[in-house]
């Protein structure tokens, strides 16, 4: 009787099965058919391709408005461009690998050469993605008319065709903003220069029109300049903002040692009253000028009145400061001035010079009025009338002679302004 069931060195020994030989799979198959369809179709647009490209330049006219500006002022430029995305399109359908490179240079180029002539980025892409619809429908209908069994095997190709299309978005968007980031910084480095030509009075009258439009302002105007100096340098558009009122039409232009805004003005030839709200936050305001041309006159002045702004912060205003201007636009002469005026009165002891001066400063605030000038002081007129006559011994003038009261006058200016 034989065993029902095998013995295990039987089984151990058995015969193990053979795999079959493999075969391409139906997709693979379908997958070769889908490229061959492809190729064909392709090189058909290739051979057609002045046609597809007056296909895409029609519809660009169409549906995109900042193109009909752009075929309205170059038609043959822009068909041009058309021509060229198109053929590396198509010619990277067939070989993909070779015609990577130049098809990405072309979207490059293409991208960068947009972004330097405006047009807008939203516009560009819609062309693109409009170049890919009709080269994915063109090729549709060539496979329907040369073998229209053969268009469902382009399903299988589908994506890398939309792929591509992406890929080029992509490049074409990242050219356009990099070129664009690159056209601004040489449009504020040219408007930072332009300001610094006005400022310095060496712009030549030939740049003025350019610069008038790099920084936004007329021509012809009434100008005057803002300079500001000290307080927080974390802060400056706080202080510009403190300097100008908002609304006003100004151009800023940071300097080595201070910023200065140039302001266009109105009929009152003027600004209002400037405040320094942060500590140490000198304002110095010129007198108007007429003209981008005078700017420079402009900036002198502002100069001057910020070298009159106490160190420790305040606003000046030029106009209500011409004594003081005199004095620190020729420093020598204020400080012979001061020395030569006021020298008995600064060798004094410390504490008895700060009294007299200031005695000597405040009765001239207050109009030559000793009483007045007794209730700032916080002394009686009498006190006030005899650190007068003691002053006028020690400088040898006369408070009642207008020519030893004007040099006085300049001489305590000098002392208060020349800060050194």
């Amino acid at each position: 009787m034989q065993h029902a069931v095998r013995s295990r060195a039987a089984i151990r020994t058995g015969l193990t099965p053979v795999p079959r030989p493999r075969t391409p799979s139906v997709a693979s198959l379908m997958d070769a058919d889908a490229v061959r369809v492809l190729h064909r179709a392709a090189r058909a647009l290739l051979e057609d391709l002045p046609d597809l490209t007056d296909r895409l330049v029609a519809l660009l006219e169409e549906q995109e408005p900042a193109y009909r500006t752009a075929l309205t002022r170059d038609p043959s430029a822009t068909w041009q461009e058309a021509h060229r995305s198109l053929r590396h399109s198509v010619a990277s359908l067939l070989d993909p690998r070779g015609a990577r490179d130049a098809a990405r240079r072309c979207s490059w180029r293409i991208g960068a050469a947009r972004a330097e002539q405006g047009l807008p980025l939203d516009a560009l892409l819609h062309a693109f993605r409009l170049g890919g619809s009709l080269v994915w429908q063109r090729l549709v209908e060539e496979t329907s008319r040369t073998a229209p069994e053969d268009v469902r095997l382009l399903v299988h190709v589908a994506a890398d065709v939309w792929n591509f299309v992406d890929e080029h978005c992509t490049l074409v968007a990242d050219a356009y903003r990099q070129t664009e980031w690159q056209l601004g910084r040489r449009r504020e480095n040219r408007a930072r220069l332009l300001a610094a030509g006005l400022l310095d009075g060496t712009t030549r009258i030939a740049d003025l029109p350019e610069a008038a439009q790099a920084l936004g302002l007329p021509e012809q105007g009434r100008y005057v300049v803002v300079a500001l100096a000290g307080g927080p340098s974390a802060r400056p558009d706080a202080a510009r903002a403190a300097a100008v009122p908002p609304g006003t039409r100004v151009h800023w232009h940071a300097g080595a040692d201070a910023d200065y805004g140039i302001v266009l003005t109105g009929a009152d030839d003027g600004l209002p009253e400037p405040h320094s709200p942060f500590p140490g936050l000198r304002i110095g305001v010129g007198s108007p000028v007429d003209g981008l041309a005078a700017v420079g006159d402009a900036r002198r002045l502002a100069d001057t009145a910020l070298e009159i702004c106490p160190l420790a912060g305040g606003t000046v205003r030029l106009a209500d400061r011409l004594p003081a201007a005199l004095v620190v636009t020729s420093p020598e002469l204020g400080r012979a001035l001061a020395e030569r005026v006021l020298g008995p009165l600064l060798r004094l002891e410390a504490a008895d010079r700060e009294v007299l001066l200031d005695t000597l400063t405040t009765w001239l605030d207050c109009d030559g009025s000793a009483q007045r000038a007794g209730e700032r002081l916080y002394c009686h007129r009498n006190t006030v009338l005899n650190r007068l006559r003691r002053c006028e011994q020690l400088t040898g003038r006369s408070l009642a002679r207008p020519a030893d009261l004007v040099e006085i006058s300049l001489a305590l200016t000098a002392r208060q302004v020349l800060h050194d």
